[in-house]
Order: C-alpha cells, then sequence, then structure tokens
C-alpha cells in the first residue's frame, strides 16, 4: 500500500516566531509531490528537512493572508532559476493570479515552465481529479475568501479471490472486467455473482486540510471518516473570545469537528505566536479531553496515513 506523507514545513500564524515558521505543508503520495499553502520561508524547510521541491506538482494556496502565501513568489522564481520545464498548476483564491503575475512583471522574471492558476469560489467543489486522487475545497468562513482543501484517494478495484478464479478455469481476458465488477458466466451457463469471485478494496484514504476559520460545525459532514485532519488551532480556551473576533479557532473546537467528523487522528497547528513552546501542551490537553487522538504539530514532523 503506498502511504500518505505529510511534513510539517511550518505551524505557526500571522509572524513567526523563533520555535515556528508560518503555514506550509508538503504532501506526497507515491511519486506526487503537492504543497499546501506557502509561508514565509518555506523553501528553506524543504531545504532543511531534504525534501524536493522539484517534484512539486500542485500548489493549493488557502487566502490571500501573507502567513499563507508570502513564500510563493521566491520559491516559484527559484523554479525558473533552476530551469524547471515541468508545468505546476496553483489552486488558489481570486486575485492570487493577479498578485503573482504583476511581481513577476515588475521584477523582470520570466519562468522557464508553464504556470497554470487555477481559481476557486469558497464553494464545496472537485476542482482536481486524476485516475487515482480526488481533490476537493472545503469553504471556511475568515476575513477573506477562504477554502481548505479534502485530498481523496479513488476507491481501487476489487480483489480475485484466487481460489474462486482458479477453480472456475476463468479466463485470463475475462479477470479485468471482473475487478472492475462484472459477474462470470460459467460453461454451464450458471452466473456467479461478483461478491462471490471478489473482496471489496481497502477504504480510500482521506485528508483534510483546514487552516483559518473561525469554528464551522457544518464542515464535518463534509470530511467525514478522514483518515488525517489538520485544524488550525490558534488560540486555547482561554482566548476564545479573541478566537472569534478574529475568525480563528481554538483547540477545543477543532477536536470537536474532528470528533463530528468521525476522524482517525487530528493535527493542530497555526499557532499564535504569543504562545510559547511550554504553552502549547494546553492546547494539546484542550483538544485531547474532546479527542483524545490529537497531536500537536511540530516543524519538520512527518506523519504517514
Amino acid at each position: 500500500m503506498i502511504p500518505f506523507e505529510l511534513t510539517i514545513l511550518g505551524c505557526g500564524s500571522a509572524s513567526p516566531a523563533k520555535e515556528r515558521n508560518p503555514t506550509a505543508q508538503y504532501l506526497k503520495w507515491a511519486d506526487r509531490c503537492f504543497l499546501l499553502d506557502c509561508g514565509e520561508g518555506s523553501q528553506m524547510r524543504m531545504l532543511e528537512y531534504g525534501l524536493k521541491s522539484s517534484r512539486i506538482e500542485h500548489i493549493y494556496i488557502t487566502h490571500l493572508h501573507g502567513d499563507h502565501f508570502f513564500g510563493l513568489i521566491g520559491l516559484l522564481t527559484t523554479f525558473g532559476m533552476l530551469k524547471r520545464t515541468a508545468p505546476l498548476k496553483i489552486f488558489g483564491p481570486p486575485g492570487l493570479a493577479a498578485i503573482i503575475e504583476l511581481q513577476l512583471e515588475l521584477t523582470g522574471s520570466v519562468l522557464s515552465y508553464t504556470l497554470e492558476f487555477i481559481t476557486w469560489e469558497p464553494v464545496f467543489a472537485k476542482i482536481f481529479e486524476d485516475e487515482h486522487l480526488e481533490v476537493y475545497t472545503i469553504p471556511l468562513s475568515h476575513r477573506t475568501p477562504t477554502c481548505g482543501y479534502l485530498f481523496q484517494e479513488k476507491p481501487g478495484q476489487r480483489k480475485l479471490i484466487r481460489h474462486k478464479v482458479e477453480s472456475l478455469n476463468i479466463p485470463i481476458n475475462q479477470l479485468a472486467s471482473i475487478k472492475a465488477g462484472a459477474d462470470f458466466i460459467g460453461g454451464d451457463g450458471f452466473c456467479h455473482s461478483n461478491a462471490t469471485l471478489t473482496e471489496a478494496p481497502r477504504a480510500p484514504r482521506r485528508f483534510a486540510f483546514i487552516t483559518d476559520t473561525v469554528y464551522l460545525p457544518n464542515i464535518a459532514p463534509l470530511i467525514g471518516d478522514v483518515d488525517l485532519l489538520y485544524h488550525e488551532s490558534t488560540f486555547n480556551n482561554a482566548n476564545a473570545d479573541k478566537a472569534i473576533s478574529t475568525f480563528h479557532s481554538t483547540a477545543e473546537q477543532a477536536a470537536s469537528i474532528a470528533a463530528s467528523a468521525g476522524a482517525k487522528r487530528l493535527l493542530i497547528g497555526h499557532f499564535s505566536a504569543k504562545l510559547k513552546k511550554d504553552d502549547l501542551g494546553n492546547l494539546l490537553a484542550e483538544a485531547t479531553s474532546i479527542f483524545p487522538n490529537t497531536v500537536l504539530a511540530e516543524e519538520g514532523m512527518k506523519l504517514e496515513f
């Protein structure tokens, strides 16, 4: 089974802190790599952690606050200086393309590769699909148009039950259609149902990336049964009023979303720069009181699911 591997490049909010950088995550599936947000210093973290930025196929930006995309123009121009030729897709909110194109124009930067912007509206929608993966936008509520992202594998084919196939002498040229769901008609005319010849594939894996948002319970059905949920947890309960006024969430609220969604694991991050490293234990305690399988995001952390 090919694992998803997530590396935390930055887990802070607003401005860089001594212990953490602004938001960015590197998601790898098989030999495919995606960058989720691109806060200041993201390419430096990739170098530090031995991650190949040249293999990034897509970049997903959640919204136009600087701690989520101020590292983007530097990364794009680095690609150009390294003579990248592979095309690059950038998914993001209205206005992102104009910002990047203006920066490229005024700095006289000429890219060596094709850059394609895919602009979304803040609604639940499929924005990318290929033979293996689907990506959806998750509309959030922040001070500017914002979407999280849901990454989901497509269901695999059913698995042949070897001894059944062999005992019935099923021709090789029919195996592909049976794996795709077809029944088998034997030489005696008897129909062997697909359910007796195959087993269901494993459940597709899902990862949800939920960044800046006020507490939003209605997203839980959209991300149901995710294997890993990343949810911003900027504040602790003592600052719940500030979370509301700034359109952010608390660790306890993130845990409530995870519990409602039936998530397998919760990763919390986007910590306020005012919170010192020792303060994060309180955030974790507040989250685990509701959702025990919670972990704190840390720079350089790798998680497989």
